[in-house]
């Protein structure tokens, strides 16, 4: 991990229809994520808010089936700058989120820099819908079919290139609910999921050992995309797409911990914070101590 640190903020909302989550940001930094992460002995550099533009709020293009492509590209691109400068810098993006459809610049601006990035995908969805198999239209729910190249080109060539990473360099982890779209693409690329099941019946320890070493072996950097939603709603209700029955607070902390011990991660992102879906700014608190632990913070 490097000893620098960019916190960059994207206050997308654009890429699904329920309001607040641009907020997420605001309400990251207000629960304390700088003093917390410079409290671990980071030095940290804020970026401040990637310039979201104004999208009329429309329904699904007829053509694509596509909310506000135009806008959340454009939101998308900048970010896959920032990404890449920080890099360059020889700093670790730390993202703050916003709705997941911002992980196409994230993943930009990051996977340029490796030849075989590996991505873990901590979700209670898979985001692999596109605008064939997606029933709602909602890009916040295709931004990992768009990083393997699957989907719109505006979205798949975001950064100016296609793919971004690997189907075998993906470990999805926490999903319960998946589209049938989705299902079938995890099938027919291979990609390595762990369900609510696996993690309820192997326990996140034997989870989590499995999917570093799997990425240890094939990959030479690894991103952490984290949705709040993968979290169960009672430890983190503030998100726009909560499903019961997901992983604890605590399993949680000891998949960031495994992830720090294991030193494998060299960028990261936390999204769908909804402030106004909140409770006391719960969820928020919950994303900055998750951080904490991903970034080597221990109790003695």
């Amino acid at each position: 991990m490097r000893n620098e640190i960019s916190i960059i903020g994207v206050p997308m909302d654009l890429g699904q229809t329920r309001r607040g989550v641009d907020m997420g940001p605001s309400a990251i930094r207000y629960a304390g994520v700088i003093e917390r992460i410079e409290g671990i002995g980071y030095t940290i550099y804020d970026e401040g808010d990637i310039e979201i533009g104004p999208a009329e709020r429309i329904h699904n293009d007829p053509e694509t089936n596509l909310k506000n492509l135009k806008a959340v590209a454009e939101g998308n691109e900048k970010l896959a700058g920032t990404v890449d400068r920080v890099i360059e810098e020889g700093r670790f993006p730390l993202v703050l989120g916003g709705d997941h459809s911002i992980a196409m610049g994230t993943l930009a601006g990051v996977s340029k820099h490796y030849d075989n990035l590996g991505v873990i995908w901590y979700d209670a969805h898979g985001d692999l819908n596109t605008g064939e198999t997606s029933p709602s239209g909602n890009i916040h729910g295709m931004p990992l079919a768009a990083s393997l190249g699957i989907g719109h080109p505006t979205l798949t060539n975001i950064g100016g290139y296609t793919p971004k990473v690997k189907p075998e360099n993906i470990v999805i982890i926490g999903a319960r609910s998946l589209d049938v779209g989705e299902r079938e693409l995890i099938k027919e690329r291979g990609i390595k999921v762990y369900t609510m099941h696996e993690v309820d019946r192997l326990g996140m320890t034997k989870v989590m050992e499995e999917a570093i070493t799997y990425l240890k072996g094939r990959t030479d950097g690894v991103h952490l995309s984290l949705d709040l939603d993968g979290l169960d709603p009672h430890d983190a209700p503030g998100v726009g797409t909560p499903v019961i029955g997901g992983i604890s607070y605590r399993e949680s902390h000891l998949a960031m911990e495994m992830l720090a011990e294991s030193g494998i991660i060299t960028s990261a992102e936390f999204v769908e914070v909804n402030p106004i879906l909140d409770e006391r700014n719960k969820t928020a608190t919950v994303a900055v101590a998750l951080m904490g632990s991903l970034l080597g913070e221990k109790l003695l």
